[in-house]
């Protein structure tokens, strides 16, 4: 009789690599974890809003706001409105577990006083709704001048569906009115997801006027407490940044000072700039590429690295 002989993965897969053993430590990292971050750990549902389903919910707005060019491809004019009602439905709906889980763990875990979770989540959702139409029009606008700076873009359409401004600049529009609304972790995730898509890191905090083009994007970073008016006009690898941190007496760093520039109308900003600081970039000034300002800049002003070296020839004048 012939003797049968098993391979060694169908004796025991979980025993090949030892993960009964993993499954137990990892279980073990977690509960001390938790200890520490005073966390529960009793059994439960997710505590946490999700990456995914927000990525989801972020689709389907953008289908909702556009639905004839972002919305899905066997839409017919005719079916819009439904189509927009009936996604929003889902989108909001959607939306409104998420707020609840990012206020219910506000309250447990960051000494936030909430009251009434269930109707908070819902006002706030309903506010964002109301806000949909002002989003809409904003990014027309963004639209509008992202055709009209780029002599290379052919259409609008062309630059709604093509250009990574345009996609950070939708995300961030809905990433602003959820941190004005005071679900500043949603709002954080939107434009994370909107920065791995695109490379444009843009908080949410950040106020942004209508008119607002960001040229191929690449590498483009912009603070919470930036302040952009209307038209203006910046290009790749720009930063508008903070120059320090300040901390309090423990050492601690201060958090939500205004430590970000502010930039007034029709300013234009060239590929790789760096602004640094609660500076004021006056309207209609110009900004070179690859420069480092840490100082207000006049209106009407242009800054390039030929002007900085020339002002600082005249400062080693002036000191010797």
């Amino acid at each position: 009789m012939m003797e049968t002989v098993l391979h060694p993965l169908k004796e025991s897969r979980t025993s090949l690599f030892g993960i009964d053993q993993v499954v137990g430590e990892l279980a073990a990292v977690r509960l001390a974890w938790r200890n520490r971050q005073q966390r529960s750990s009793e059994p439960g549902g997710r505590e946490l809003p999700s990456r995914d389903a927000l990525t989801k919910i972020l689709t389907d707005l953008r289908g909702a706001l556009f639905p004839m060019r972002l919305g899905p491809p066997e839409l017919r004019q005719e079916s819009e409105d439904f189509y927009v009602g009936h996604t929003l439905d889902t989108v909001l709906h959607s939306l409104l577990t998420q707020v609840r889980l990012e206020l219910s763990y506000a309250s447990r875990y960051q000494q936030q006083e909430v009251l009434h979770v269930e109707d908070r989540a819902v006002a706030i959702v309903r506010e964002f709704s109301s806000a949909l139409p002002d989003i809409r029009s904003l990014l027309d606008s963004d639209v509008v001048s992202a055709y009209q700076g780029d002599p290379a873009a052919r259409s609008m359409d062309e630059v709604l569906l093509c250009y990574p401004g345009i996609q950070a600049m939708i995300h961030h529009r809905i990433a602003h009115q959820l941190y004005l609304s005071g679900v500043p972790l949603l709002a954080r995730l939107v434009a994370e997801i909107a920065h791995g898509q695109t490379g444009i890191d843009i908080h949410p905090g950040a106020q942004i006027g209508p008119g607002f083009f960001i040229d191929h994007g690449t590498g483009v970073v912009i603070g919470e407490t930036a302040i952009i008016g209307q038209r203006v006009r910046i290009y790749q690898a720009v930063t508008l940044g903070a120059k320090r941190f300040p901390v309090d007496a423990h050492g601690q760093l201060q958090k939500g000072l205004p430590r970000h520039p502010v930039v007034e109308d029709d300013v234009v900003i060239y590929a790789g700039a760096t602004v640094l600081g609660r500076v004021t970039l006056g309207r209609g000034a110009t900004i070179g590429g690859n420069v480092w300002v840490t100082y207000d800049v006049a209106p009407g002003s242009h800054v390039s690295q030929a002007t900085l070296r020339h002002e600082q020839d005249v400062d080693r004048v002036t000191l010797a």
